[in-house]
């Protein structure tokens, strides 16, 4: 009997110890989230996504973002690298192009190659007939461990975000958790074969949307729960400011849609437990010790909001059910908005809604 009781506490002092002491690959940066915005109002509660339609069932694994063509037919990046082509109607799926790494963000530039910010091998861009190039892979010496999304503006100029350049795709929630400001937004100039570093320090740097009248693009930082603008012409060229703070989930994809409309995915609503250990470093270094099942994780949650220039909620499109989640990107082509994910094995799509679509849950 007093063996075991012994071996318990020894058992019960190397838990303790190896929760407190282990090493963990982050170096937690302490800081105070802002209290969470309620689900009311310009968020109330709806269900308009739960009518989405999936499209590609089967086709590959987690197409985290979609791109369409000037012929309509539709792309996705898929978890083992390669990039899919169906037609028009979603169906006849063929191979366009493997990247041999993980394709994330994905956008056609005025020539028709398809330009991919591949979490593994950087900046691409794929021929019509499918030949990858690589056009940057660093900046600084600093290599892209994360290429994240990317857009192209109207004189050529690709803007892309490396979410990390501490850590890759496989550890976001590394990053996530400790809020070190790890993130880049850069401009990739294709005329002089050059890459420009934008911003730097940015708490994981994501989506990137050009607005439409090449004024400025906006950055998601899905860490600190905000959208950035950066200037890139008039006036104000080179600043930048923050455009929309203390959204309620973590903004993955945005893209310019119709309308001075900007999309905007949530891939999650907003973690409770991750806003109350914010303050707290040492305890984010305990969480990391912990079992994957035991920290937190996204909620499957559908979640898009529709901004204008100034950061006002235009739409407001739910689904707590989660019939299609998370949305990791949202595109609008031809009345529709195109989501991917990074978890489903399907991409969808949805009518560009009025706001009688988005009637609050009674």
């Amino acid at each position: 009997m007093k063996k075991c009781i012994r071996t318990a506490a020894l058992l019960l002092a190397l838990s303790v110890a190896y929760l407190l002491l282990w090493p963990v690959p982050i170096d937690p940066v302490a800081w105070n989230p802002p209290d969470a915005p309620a689900l009311t109002g310009d968020y109330a509660v709806n269900r308009s996504l739960a009518s989405v339609e999936r499209l590609g069932e089967g086709v590959g694994p987690k197409p985290e973002d979609i791109a369409l063509d000037s012929e309509g037919r539709i792309y996705g990046g898929f978890e083992d690298g390669r990039i899919m082509r169906c037609d028009r109607a979603a169906q006849n799926p063929t191979l366009f192009a493997d990247t041999g790494g993980r394709p994330l963000g994905l956008h056609f530039d005025a020539d028709g190659n398809l330009i991919v910010a591949d979490s593994y091998r950087g900046l691409l861009s794929v021929a019509p007939d499918g030949t990858i190039n690589v056009l940057s892979t660093e900046h600084g010496g600093v290599p892209y461990l994360f290429a994240d999304d990317v857009d192209v503006a109207a004189d050529g100029t690709i803007y892309f975000s490396d979410a990390s350049h501490k850590f890759g795709q496989t550890e976001f929630m590394e990053d996530l958790i400790e809020h070190g400001a790890n993130g880049r937004l850069l401009a990739y100039h294709p005329e002089r074969g050059e890459t420009e570093l934008l911003l730097d320090a940015l708490y994981f740097a994501n989506g990137i949307a050009v607005d439409p009248d090449q004024q400025f693009v906006l950055v998601n930082e899905t860490g600190s729960y905000l959208v950035r603008k950066y200037w890139i012409a008039g006036p104000r060229k080179g600043e930048h400011e923050v455009l929309m703070d203390n959204l309620p989930g973590f903004p993955d994809g945005i893209s310019a849609g119709s309308n001075g409309v900007f999309w905007v995915a949530l891939a999650s609503p907003r973690n409770p437990l991750m806003d109350k250990l914010g303050p707290k470093p040492f305890l984010r270094k305990v969480v990391m010790r912990l079992p994957a099942f035991l920290r937190p994780k996204p909620v499957q949650y559908g979640f898009v909001l529709g901004i204008d220039s100034e950061g006002a909620v235009i739409h407001n499109l739910q689904d707590p059910e989660g019939a299609y989640a998370p949305i990791t990107s949202v595109q609008e082509e031809n009345g529709m908005l195109y989501f991917g994910s990074i978890i489903e094995s399907a991409f969808a799509r949805f009518p560009v809604p009025s706001k009688a679509d988005e009637t609050p849950v009674p």
